[in-house]
């Protein structure tokens, strides 16, 4: 076989091999979730995240790696008013700015609530991030990690979804609850 082939085929190959692991969503279409990067002037800037699903959600999990260059950085909150995780039960925010991490937390429901988020698309959450010198930021970026103690990009179906009709769920279809979607950040001019 000829060195290009070769090549070409095992190129493909790879390609398709790193896919194959990536985002899992058992019930449907990846669902992707959004991090729209904004300055609102030379020392704060915006992250808003959205989500875009198509099938009832229960919670999710959003862990973020911040990084603004040699501006020291720290995510100062978030803000979950008015968008589709609004009147989830538990909404959690947790800033690391030794690590540069943040991470969003959300559970719909804690009791005898029938929250979830329905299938659709738009705003969790905004995170306000800001310069700790005062030093202004010229990029801010923003990624997805794993945070302690095994915090990761990751959603959980509502069992209604799963037209499940037990509180429970048997071991063996637990992960086919999780929802790990694409996860893509871009910047707001």
């Amino acid at each position: 076989m000829k060195p290009k082939v070769l090549m070409i085929l095992c190129a493909t190959a790879l390609l398709m091999a790193a896919g194959a692991g990536a985002q899992v969503d058992f019930l449907g279409l990846t669902d992707t979730l959004y991090a729209d990067i904004a300055k609102v002037n030379d020392f704060n800037w915006t992250i808003t995240i959205s989500f875009s699903n198509d099938e009832a959600v229960a919670g999710l999990t959003v862990p973020l790696k911040l990084s603004a260059g040699m501006a020291r950085i720290v995510a100062d909150s978030a803000i979950y008013a008015g968008g589709r995780a609004e009147k989830f039960a538990y909404k959690g925010f947790r800033s690391d700015s030794a690590l540069g991490c943040v991470l969003l937390g959300m559970i719909a429901n804690m009791g005898p609530t029938q929250n979830q988020l329905i299938a659709g698309k738009g705003r969790l959450a905004t995170i306000f991030v800001s310069s700790r010198d005062r030093k202004p930021i010229e990029k801010l970026t923003v990624d997805t990690t794993t945070l302690s103690p095994n915090n990761s990009l990751m959603a959980v179906a509502d069992l209604s979804a799963m037209k499940a009709l037990q509180d429970t769920i048997p071991a063996h279809m637990s992960k086919k609850r999780e929802i790990i979607p694409a996860f893509l950040a871009r910047q707001v001019k």
